[in-house]
């Protein structure tokens, strides 16, 4: 009588229906708990339990930000110690520890409002998963127990994969399966094996410790990296990644040989539907004079390429074709342009607002130290790309509590965010310090930034790598501030570095008839060979709708 538009209950019919076809007992289909997390583009929704409790005692417990379109509420029992039921809006990381304490009536450890705060602000997410009982169902698609993946993985399935392929955990909608890692690594510790995040089977090494490593050893190349720190020849998860590390180190050419590269690093753009590229030129601060409009018009109008201002103040150039980049960039160096990066997992961009030389309500000059941070950090690679954005008055125009780095003016100098990530799981900065002057400022974030590459992942944005970093806000405080590790002075140096090596990479690229002889759609051609459909729109020529 009800159509359910979830997989787990269609399993469940399923098994009514063969039970009742080879059995004499039958088997009714019972009402299906229909808590789920919705798979949609660019936003979360879930809801688990009961989310409104219509019927049911209740306090309710609410969290909403209403800028960023987040939407969280958790009904608790009266007496605060068990959730009833809930709706996750925007934000839904919290959703399989919600679900599992109120389908297994797990007591609520503390406050219940820490349950749902935003990540790095107190939030805990549940009470882990070593409180849930043995029969709690985590993965309902496949009807998966906890008991039966804890004998899962101490029968040796250690592995996501390995799990997907012995009992199913992890098929079907696949939501079950950050909570299914987490019930991994419990049980692991249990056995006491000693869990370590390794690159991948060609380093027995974290990132952080291979980063170390390369650093001390001096180690320019991959081929050294993996003869002196690893095994066999390199796969697609560990070459970017010590790439990335030679690039944060060395700030070496990026286009040299035996650099091992993603795609949009090796050609320098971003590559397009159809196989056209990006370009998109460094204008830091968003500021750039008239007649560097009309070179970047007039480029655009002689390749026929599709122009947009971007988010982050820039112009994007879409749509070239691959022999034609090299003299693109030419005719735009020979216009004071650089490279803007925008390929990279690099520093892209510093957003600002018009500040105090041209606000009224302005009290620092937002565009100035705009200017000055992206020229500084232009060319810093990192494990992920980085965003920055500098604001003139706590109006805050350049919206700089949600990037990498934010800065908003204060009557006294620059309050200085961190962390703060854009994605799909949007994540507001956290206040590292306020009221500071300029100079320590940037001495602020070089250090951050360096700590960063140093310590985080492969391709952890920063969000994330404060939330999992032991002690969050104030370990990160005491590190930068007060030089809790004593490594305050090295940290620095890694930018300085950068700062003092500096290179535009298209102009390296421009510059160097070897590098340019590689810009070819085909190896035998010097001319291209476009299959590619264009249609009209507003004005503009965009590929054809696939």
């Amino acid at each position: 009588g009800m159509i359910y538009g979830l997989i787990a209950p269609g399993y469940e019919m399923a098994e009514v229906v063969a039970q009742n076809l080879i059995e004499t007992d039958t088997k009714e289909f019972a009402p299906f708990d229909m808590s789920t997390k919705l798979k949609l583009i660019g936003v979360d929704v879930a809801s688990f339990g009961d989310p409104f409790c219509d019927n049911t005692p209740y306090d309710s417990v609410v969290y909403q930000h209403k800028a960023k379109g987040v939407y969280k509420r958790i009904n608790v029992s009266p007496d605060g110690k068990t959730i009833l039921g809930g709706i996750l809006v925007g934000e839904a990381a919290a959703y399989n520890m919600l679900l599992q304490m109120t389908l297994n009536k797990v007591p609520v450890q503390g406050d219940a409002e820490t349950l749902i705060m935003p990540a790095g602000q107190g939030a805990s997410h549940g009470s882990g998963v070593e409180f849930l009982p043995d029969t709690a169902m985590i993965c309902s698609c496949e009807n998966v127990s906890k008991k039966t993946l804890v004998e899962a993985v101490q029968a040796g399935n250690t592995e996501i994969g390995q799990i997907k392929s012995c009992c199913k955990a992890g098929t079907g909608c696949g939501g079950c399966v950050p909570i299914v890692k987490d019930i991994i690594d419990h049980t692991l510790k249990g056995m006491g094996v000693t869990l370590k995040k390794t690159i991948c089977e060609h380093f027995a090494h974290s990132r952080q410790e291979l980063f170390h490593q390369i650093k001390v050893k001096n180690i320019r190349t991959f081929t050294q990296a993996i003869a002196e720190l690893g095994t066999g020849h390199g796969c697609e998860l560990c070459k970017p990644t010590v790439s990335s590390i030679l690039a944060s180190l060395h700030n070496d050419k990026v286009l040299k040989e035996e650099t091992v590269l993603d795609t949009n690093d090796r050609y320098l753009a971003n590559i397009q539907r159809g196989g056209t590229y990006s370009v998109v030129p460094r204008i830091a601060g968003g500021e750039i004079t008239p007649e560097k409009l009309i070179v970047i018009g007039e480029v655009g109008k002689k390749y026929n390429l599709y122009t947009k201002i971007t988010g982050g103040q820039r112009i994007d150039l879409l749509g070239a074709k691959l022999n034609d980049l090299p003299e693109i960039w030419e005719e735009l160096i020979a216009a004071g342009f650089e490279t803007g990066q925008a390929y990279g997992k690099s520093v892209r961009t510093v957003k600002s607002c018009v500040g105090s030389t041209w606000c009224r309500f302005g009290v620092q000059d937002s565009v100035k130290f705009a200017i000055d941070i992206e020229n500084r950090y232009k060319g810093l690679r990192s494990p992920h790309k980085l965003k920055f954005a500098v604001s003139g008055c706590t109006r805050e125009c350049a919206e700089a509590q949600s990037k990498d780095i934010g800065i908003i003016a204060t009557e006294k100098g620059w309050a200085l965010y961190v962390c703060g990530n854009g994605g799909t799981t949007p994540q507001h900065a956290t206040l590292f310090a306020t009221d500071l002057d300029t100079k320590t400022c940037i001495q602020y974030i070089d250090r951050i930034l360096a700590f960063y590459i140093r310590t985080a992942e492969p391709l952890q944005r920063t969000a994330p790598w404060l939330n999992k970093l032991e002690g969050g806000i104030e370990y990160l405080r005491e590190v930068i501030i007060d030089d809790s590790l004593g490594l305050n002075a090295e940290l620095e140096g890694l930018i300085e570095n950068q700062v003092r090596t500096y290179h535009c990479e298209w102009t390296d690229v421009v510059n160097d008839p070897a590098k340019r002889a590689k810009f070819k759609q085909f190896v035998n051609i010097d001319h291209s060979e476009s299959t590619l459909e264009w249609v009209a729109e507003r004005g503009q020529r965009v590929p054809a709708p696939w």
